[in-house]
Order: C-alpha cells, then structure tokens, then sequence
C-alpha cells in the first residue's frame, strides 16, 4: 500500500468513469445471462459486499428475490436450479468469497463473477465473467473497482427488471462529478480535514439505499490513515450512535437522503456535534460539501465516497 500512488488513483478516476461509460454503450455486460431467475445472491467481503448490499435492497424494492451475504458465513442459500450466484472480488483472490463460491461450482446455480482480474481464481469455476475495468490500482486500496462495481450492479439492476435507463449518461455524470470534486478540491478539503480531524475518530452516516458511501468512506479512514471509523445508517443511528456524541468529541460525515436525517440533527445540535454533510445543505450542519449532479441520488451513490477518499489520502500522506 502506497499513499501517494492512492491518491493518483483516485485523481484518475474521471477518465476510468469515461471508459467504463464507453464499454457500457458499446455492450450490455450482462448479455450472456440466460433467462430468468428465481432468486439473486450477492457474495463478497469488504467493499464487494457494501456494493452489493445496496445493489440487493434495490432489487428487492423491484420485486426481485434479492440477497448479499457475507462470503465468510458459514452456510446461505442451498444450490439450485433458478439461483444467480454473483460473487465479487476486485482481485479475484479473497479467500472468503472463493471459499463461498465453491459451494456453487458446477451447477445446478449460475455462476456470474464480477472482477477486476479476469484469469483470477474467481473465474474458473464461473459461467459468465464481468470485468470491473477499473485498471491497476497501484496504491493497494480498492477505490475505482468499488465505484466501478457499483456501476456494473446498476446494469445487472437493469437487465434483470428491464428498467429502461441511460447508465452510461448515468456514469459519465459521476465521471463530471468525481472531476469537479477533485478539481475544486483547495476549496473544501483544507476545511474537511481541519473540523474532522478529532481525538476520537471519524463517524459517516448514509441511508440504507446508500449505506455503501458510509461504510466505504469509514473503510478508507481505517485502511490508509489507520483513524478509528465506523459508519451508521440514518435512520439506525437514533438508536445505535446516538450515545457517542453525549461523552465523544464526535466528528462525522453525513451523507444525505434519508427521511430521518432531521431527527438526527437534532442530537447532532444539542450537543453541539461537528457533521459535514456531502451532496446538499442540512440545517445545522457545521459544513456542506457541493459537486455538480449532487441532486441525483444515483450520481450520488457513484460519487460521494471520493469526500473521505481524499481526506484518509491527505492524512495517509502526512503520517
């Protein structure tokens, strides 16, 4: 692991968006699917399952039968004939999620593994093989293939309900995103790397539909800077957070969207927490960060993580 090659990886996340916009108007990556299925089962560890976290809650609110497990539990759904099996892993080497696939190796389930590495291990015993195309991330820190996977499950999302969307305009918007963030960055980063700079570590908070942005984002504050971080879901943190900011010097990342971000606001002012909100204005938030297309929750979701990615790359750097 590397702070300063992380960083150019981040930097180069525009043009790797580009492409992947270009490789998603030229084919649908999901083509080779046959038919349809009874049920969908995300597997992956880490950033692979937070992705897939969000892209099974989407499908459920869709109507299909759609699950994301830990590769690491011991047992999940039984082989069988009408279950899509979708393991993810950037490398194509974590051993969880190998260990879990070859639960499915050789039917009667179809095997699809998303990757950053085709001709890994995770591709043997595949039926169909989708490629992250998310290049070499020299820095040793999964940053484009999470956004690049995020992506991809969008374009699973829509060939398995047949929603007519434009998702390379979709990501080439992240890509006007991700560019306007990186090259705005002297305005808001010296500010976010002052207030959340605390004694106790770095809190992010995001709705259930985009829980993946927290828990990426407290990912890059452990994996580069090594700062304590933990992410919460909105609407949970009345009931599990809640408590840190009575006896913390609680420092926190809010992304918004949720309808309970008020009720946490609430807290977050009696007891004069500091939270930056990401993507839009939130009443008394201590700071808001702004980028172009913040209004569409799904540019959203493909961008805002690049908030924390860049303070742990600043702070990393400074170790």
């Amino acid at each position: 692991m590397n702070s300063e090659l992380y960083l150019s990886d981040l930097e180069s996340k525009p043009e790797s968006l580009a492409t992947l916009a270009g490789s998603l108007r030229a084919a649908d990556p999901f083509e080779g699917l046959p038919g349809d299925f009874d049920r969908v089962l995300f597997l992956g560890m880490g950033s692979s399952r937070y992705a897939a976290g969000v892209a099974a809650l989407r499908l459920r609110a869709a109507g299909v039968n759609a699950h994301a497990e830990y590769a690491s539990a011991a047992a999940s759904f039984p082989p069988a004939e009408g279950t899509l099996v979708i393991p993810i892993s950037a490398t194509g080497s974590s051993q969880e999620t190998l260990d879990a696939t070859e639960r499915y190796a050789g039917g009667p389930a179809y095997l699809a593994a998303i990757t950053n590495r085709p001709g890994s291990p995770l591709t043997e015993a595949a039926d169909l093989v989708i490629d992250m195309g998310a290049g070499e991330e020299r820095g040793g820190v999964a940053c484009r293939t999470f956004q690049h996977t995020l992506a991809l499950l969008l374009a699973l999302e829509s060939r398995l309900t047949g929603r007519d969307r434009d998702l390379p305009a979709l990501v080439g918007r992240a890509a006007e995103a991700t560019a306007d963030l990186l090259d705005r960055r002297d305005e808001w980063l010296p500010l976010a790397l002052e207030l959340l700079d605390g004694p106790h570590g770095v809190y992010t908070i995001a709705p259930a539909e985009r829980l993946s942005s927290a828990e990426q984002s407290a990912l890059m504050f452990r994996e580069g800077p090594r700062r304590p971080a933990d992410a919460c879901e909105s609407g949970d943190w009345s009931h599990v957070d809640v408590y840190l900011t009575k006896t913390l010097d609680y420092r926190a990342l809010l992304f918004p969207g949720s309808r309970y971000d008020a009720q946490a606001m609430d807290w977050v002012r009696e007891r004069e927490s500091t939270v930056i909100t990401v993507g839009a204005e939130v009443k008394d938030a201590t700071a808001a960060i702004r980028y172009t297309h913040d209004d569409d929750p799904d540019v959203a979701l493909l961008t805002e993580t690049l908030v924390a990615e860049l303070v742990a790359a600043y702070w990393w750097s400074a170790r």
